[in-house]
């Protein structure tokens, strides 16, 4: 058996020899003085030798320990050679604590390619959990202790946000357990803790007589002449308010009538086309002598190299006497939606891809590749031509759309 002073008093020799200890550990010790603890096992029938540090630095008691725990290891039924090549695998990963896997989460979500709002939202709502359990060992988090963050988000009544951030959570702790960090999601014993939201529609007009009405109010629109032509090409084209007024002269394709939204500014990531009506290259055209100078269509009044403000077009609908309870930019979409459905006229895939929805059936997802492109082309001329219709229309008896 080895002692610190035995250890101390070991020569060295032309070529590598062996001082052993007990129970297969023993100290290798080269010609150049280098000294490596090292044990021997025996593992389903076949010799093996597993590296236990370099003495100094790894003491005669540490290295017995280090061996104790490996025997452990082997009585349970674990190759100790293997477990370790694993743990150093995991520790690849960084750090343990909740923040430090959120950060390697998010990163990952980046490389992954969500987009640039996405991210936003993620660190937005993580900004709650960070300064209560930021540096909580991942392994060792409680569902009160998660519950705890979630508390502080619903006193502020943001109930929705509470459920995503719970979900955030969960995603973040099932990452941890994916690369060894943690072993279970203790998200899951939250449920039903959290205040349900009370699910509110965004305001939408959807009868046909009443859209008619909207549309001759936004053609008769007295503010700024910028302002205008957003409102039409919003209800013209129903993208999102935020693809809208982040448009840039750049993504419009004027020879063959497409507007291409980037994936960074897409809720989902991925960049999305949208046909162009005649009626709407005419209003383009209206626009260019007015923004042309700028980068985006629709600058901001106070600084032209940014885009208006996200509460613009809601501004002008309040002007034209519709309240939020009545319509919103975001209601374009609703409104183009329910009457492009109801028309009959168009596959109900094709409005969702020209909406910009992602089918959340991940098998039926995966078989959707088709982008309707041809249909939603004549789609979106359809649309454009019935809004001046509707416009025209001095009185419109909602139609009954039934099949012949």
């Amino acid at each position: 058996m080895l002692t610190d002073a035995a250890i101390r008093k070991v020569g060295l020799r032309e070529k590598p020899f062996k001082v052993g200890d007990m129970h297969g550990l023993y100290l290798l010790v080269n010609p150049n003085g280098a000294r490596y603890w090292r044990w021997n096992f025996s593992h389903r029938g076949k010799r093996q030798t597993l590296s236990l540090g370099v003495y100094p630095e790894v003491s005669l008691k540490e290295a017995r320990e280090k061996r104790t725990e490996a025997s452990k290891l082997l009585e349970r039924g674990t190759n100790p050679s293997t477990h370790k090549k694993l743990a150093r695998a995991l520790a690849l990963n960084g750090g343990t604590s909740f923040g430090e896997v959120a950060q390697e989460w998010l990163a990952k979500l980046e490389a992954e390619g969500r987009s640039k709002a996405t991210m936003e939202k993620m660190r937005w709502l993580l900004r709650y959990a960070e300064p209560i359990i930021g540096e909580r060992p991942i392994g060792e988090l409680t569902a009160p202790e998660v519950l705890a963050v979630l508390r502080t988000v619903e006193v502020k009544g943001r109930y929705e946000s509470a459920r995503r951030l719970r979900t955030t959570c969960g995603s973040i702790i099932r990452y941890a357990i994916a690369t060894g960090r943690a072993q279970r999601d203790v998200t899951a014993d939250l449920q039903g803790a959290l205040i349900t939201p009370k699910v509110t529609h965004r305001a939408a007009i959807t009868d046909p007589g009443e859209v008619g009405e909207l549309l001759r109010a936004l053609w008769g629109y007295e503010g700024q002449p910028a302002v205008e032509i957003a409102l039409k090409i919003g209800i013209h084209t129903f993208v999102r308010p935020g693809e809208l007024r982040h448009a840039e002269w750049t993504e419009f394709d004027p020879d063959l009538a497409i507007w291409t939204i980037p994936a960074e500014k897409m809720k989902m990531g991925r960049a999305h086309r949208v046909p162009l009506s005649t009626q709407v290259m005419d209003l383009l055209e209206a626009l260019y002598p007015i923004t042309g100078h700028s980068k985006y269509l629709f600058p901001s009044i106070r600084d032209p190299r940014r885009p208006m403000s996200e509460n613009t077009v809601n501004a002008a609908l309040r002007r034209l006497g519709y309240d939020k309870t009545q319509m919103t930019g975001h209601g374009f979409r609703a409104t183009a939606s329910t009457l492009l459905n109801e028309s009959r006229k168009w596959h109900p895939d094709a409005v969702e891809r020209q909406l910009a929805h992602v089918e959340n059936n991940d098998v039926r997802r995966a078989y959707l590749r088709g982008e309707h492109w041809n249909e939603r082309v004549k789609m979106m001329q359809y649309w454009s031509d019935y809004l001046d219709q509707l416009r025209a229309a001095e009185k419109v008896i909602k139609a009954r759309f039934g099949r012949r």
